[in-house]
């Protein structure tokens, strides 16, 4: 798939069939998450790989958002850990640029994904940090839900001309 196609067409896919996916594909979207940019090169990142159903199915108790969870095969969770972060608030477009790589990963090897919000909820971080015992520097940024599609929305064009400015506002 080309880039921009893969661009183009990823869509945030809620529905997933009950196939695993497999190592392979899973370090596959963790290379592809650690291949993303990052200021200073920092690379403030950690990655918690879930597969345990009972796990998955407790985080939609502090995230209501995450009820796909329930059905998804596979999570990532993509951490910061504040030991690596020498800059104010980097941190959060490092992690967002590895979600991002990792969502269109995915879409180019045919599985389906959506991101889940975690920081700056209060609720959401702390719940994770309970639930998985992370150590007390890590922070959860984002939730990454993998799989293969059970149903996976049209793509949608969202540009919007009254929303670029040149110049100046």
């Amino acid at each position: 798939m080309e880039t921009l196609e893969a661009i183009m067409t990823r869509r945030s896919v809620r529905d997933f069939r009950p196939d695993t996916v497999s190592d392979a594909d899973i370090e596959t979207l963790l290379k592809a998450g650690m291949q993303a940019p990052s200021a200073v090169n920092e690379r403030p990142w950690h990655f918690v790989v879930i597969d345990d159903q009972e796990i998955l199915h407790k985080i939609p108790e502090y995230h209501r958002n995450a009820q796909m969870l329930k059905y998804a095969p596979l999570v990532i969770l993509v951490c910061s850990d504040r030991k690596l972060e020498s800059r104010r608030a980097y941190w959060i477009q490092d992690c967002s640029a590895a979600t991002e790589n990792i969502l269109l990963a995915a879409h180019g090897m045919g599985l389906g994904a959506v991101w889940l919000g975690v920081f700056p909820n209060a609720d959401r971080v702390k719940g994770l940090q309970a639930l998985l015992k992370l150590p007390k520097d890590i922070r959860p940024v984002t939730l990454v839900a993998v799989g293969l599609p059970a149903l996976t929305p049209e793509p949608v064009d969202r540009f919007d001309q009254t929303r670029i400015h040149k110049n100046g506002w």
